[in-house]
């Protein structure tokens, strides 16, 4: 080939490079990447619930050309177009698309790029469409109402009525096949229900086909199985609540007198027909088989006191059930004259009640000669018979080492083993149930304590308050009293009506104390179901978690019937009302064959089928010392606790 043909060839192809690069470049224009908010749009695919409160970016590969992306790019619902705007960042990279308000729920829309779209130096662009669709609405909650009362976001409603109606209001309407499936009431025996439909079934109300139980826990749900008539989605509801108490009288209507009668004959059946057949001693509780408890017994030989007086044993049953007792108390395990806390009850000998614990209970042991002494000067010294228990009384009561318990020290111990020794070392250290400890060990005739003893053992703990709780002024003891025993066993015997010392009135501390507990109850802070003015008492129970010493600080919505009613002699009133509410309004729950169960929680709907001695015991005694003073009257005629009161300070 010539030079000149050479030439010609270069010169025809710069020409035709230079007209190919004036041309515009299709498909060096691209599209890379959709998002919806933060959420990728997938160019070629489905998107599916996408948000509706978004913005759209388009991002391309090249800047593109403001004015023609504005005519180019649209959005749209089907055939109807969405308004928008544009904002431009990156350098005219990312076009953003700005919609006009929230998205409609539930639709599809189409972004349609058209080939107008030109990049910023011409460059052109192959048409494309991105289709998503949005979230379906979500179902909405806007009302809900209990038998016509608002609900108010609270979860632990009280005092709901039996005729159950619950009525909701939703945004839009419902899809009547999804909430027969998505409805649920549990709770005792809880009825099927009747659905209604209003408001375009925007409002559904369900109506149970009988009555709730009364006092007891219901939950309502509605899961996320209910839909809109569209498919919006329901997030799920759930009520917890309480139903109220049924005042309607479960037994038939007696007097006052009649009623407390019948419930100190009732309970006495657990100390009589109850009692162990060989020992004549208590059984700790209805499920115990061998076991006795010393304590127990020692309220238990007080209780066959009241049965004689009140007719529901003759004197000659009383004495002879009392010889037996006596006797076996005898010949049972001591400890430096201390009984165990529990006893194999054909045997006497010691069952252990912790592992540390198989030895001689002082505290226990004070409980059971307070019951002796009690017994001792109901009996008739005239009397051969009743001559011969007395003698045996004395001896068992000077039997009792009381000083041995010091270990020398200024204050008694609670426990002592002959396997483990002292190692529970345990003080005995007030305020608490054991006021009657110290004062039987001074009262001793033949191993008193001196008043050292009491006055840096007892008085050496945690005695003193003085502070108002309700209004009201605790004198002594833990805030808000402690459980209620603490002002209950001692004073099963020790009358405080008139019983004082230089710096406590100790009538004024135990009607407090219960004042206190009742007051605690009827407000409820803890928001218990069953909890009211007429349904208090926290004190140490069997509970739905076990036994535990309920009280305004440890309270776990456990009502114990004896807590109340073994304060008659303190708030006639507030305990008249109390055993009303157990026996006519929840009797069909509480009231058994030794009178009422031991304790309740509504809020957990459990009711104890026990009875426990040392609960049992006060109600009888309590009860009896409202109406008549009976074992006050005889504990305190006692010379030795005279005697002992005196040396500690006492006055009464």
């Amino acid at each position: 080939m010539s030079l000149r043909k050479l030439v010609l060839l270069f010169i025809i192809s710069i020409s035709l490079w230079a007209c190919k690069k004036d041309e515009p470049q299709v498909g060096s224009f691209e599209l890379k990447q959709a998002f919806l908010g933060t959420s990728e749009l997938v160019l070629l695919g489905n998107n599916e619930e996408m948000p509706v409160d978004r913005n759209i970016s388009l991002i391309f590969s090249t800047p593109v050309n403001q004015a023609s992306a504005q005519n180019a790019i649209t959005l749209s619902a089907g055939a109807q177009n969405t308004t928008i705007d544009f904002n431009f960042l990156s350098e005219d990279k990312n076009v953003v698309l700005i919609p006009s308000g929230v998205l409609l729920n539930n639709t599809v829309y189409t972004i349609t790029i058209s080939p107008q779209l030109q990049g910023a130096n011409g460059e052109s662009f192959a048409a494309t469409t991105i289709s998503f669709k949005t979230i379906a609405e979500e179902l909405k909650l806007l009302s809900a109402n209990l038998n016509g009362d608002e609900i108010t976001g609270t979860n632990n409603i009280l005092d709901a009525p039996m005729d159950f109606q619950i009525t909701f209001g939703f945004s839009v309407p419902l899809d009547q096949n999804s909430v027969e499936e998505a409805m649920k009431l549990s709770g005792p025996d809880a009825p099927a229900l009747t659905l209604t439909f209003s408001e375009e079934d925007k409002t559904v109300s369900f109506k149970g086909n009988n009555l709730l139980n009364y006092l007891s826990k219901y939950q309502f749900q509605l899961s996320d199985k209910l839909k809109g008539l569209e498919g919006e989605p329901f997030e799920g509801y759930d009520l917890a609540f309480y139903t109220e108490v049924d005042t309607t009288p479960k037994f038939p209507i007696i007097t006052e007198e009649e009623l407390l009668t019948k419930v100190q004959q009732q309970t006495f059946r657990y100390f009589w027909d109850f009692a162990h057949p060989t020992s004549g001693l208590i059984r700790e509780r209805n499920t115990s088989n061998q076991t006795v408890t010393s304590g127990g017994s020692g309220f238990g030989l007080m209780t066959i006191l009241v049965g004689i007086e009140r007719g529901f044993i003759s004197k000659a049953e009383g004495l002879e059930r009392l010889t037996t007792m006596v006797d076996f108390l005898e010949k049972a395990d001591r400890f430096h004259g201390a009984w165990s806390h529990w006893l194999d009850g054909a045997t006497g000998k010691a069952v252990p009640f912790s592992p540390d614990d198989d030895g001689g209970d002082l505290v226990e042991t004070s409980f059971v000669v307070m019951g002796l002494i009690t017994v001792r000067q109901y009996l008739d010294e005239q009397v051969a018979e009743e001559k011969l228990l007395i003698e045996k009384i004395n001896q068992l009561c000077e039997e009792v080492e009381w000083d041995w318990y010091t270990q020398g020290e200024n204050s008694l111990t609670w426990h002592w083993s002959p396997n483990v020794g002292w190692k529970m070392n345990h003080t005995i250290r007030g305020w608490n149930e054991a006021l009657i400890t110290y004062v039987l060990a001074a009262s001793s005739a033949t191993h008193s304590i001196s008043t050292e003893v009491y006055e840096q053992g007892w008085k050496g703990g945690n005695m003193e308050n003085g502070k108002d709780f309700f209004g009201i002024k605790l004198p002594l003891g833990p805030d808000y009293g402690g459980p209620l025993f603490f002002e209950q066993y001692s004073f099963l015997g020790l009358d405080p009506r008139n019983l004082k010392d230089p710096k406590t009135d100790y009538w004024e501390q135990a009607v407090n104390h219960s004042l206190i507990n009742q007051a605690y109850c009827s407000q409820n802070p803890k928001k218990y179901a069953g909890y009211s003015e007429n349904s208090w008492g926290l004190t140490a129970s069997d509970g739905n978690n076990g036994y535990s010493a309920h009280s305004p600080t440890n309270d776990l919505g456990v009502i114990t019937p004896t807590a109340a009613l073994s304060s008659f002699p303190f708030t006639p009133a507030e305990s008249t009302k109390a055993l009303n509410h157990f026996y006519y309004h929840l009797g069909d729950r509480l009231w058994g064959e030794y009178g009422f169960y031991d304790a309740f929680n509504a809020s957990e709907n459990w009711y104890a089928s026990s009875n426990i001695a040392i609960d049992q015991a006060p109600i009888i005694l309590m009860i009896e010392n409202h109406r008549t003073g009976l074992l006050w009257n005889l504990f305190m005629s006692a010379p030795e606790v005279q005697n002992g009161l005196g040396k500690l300070g006492f006055t009464y």
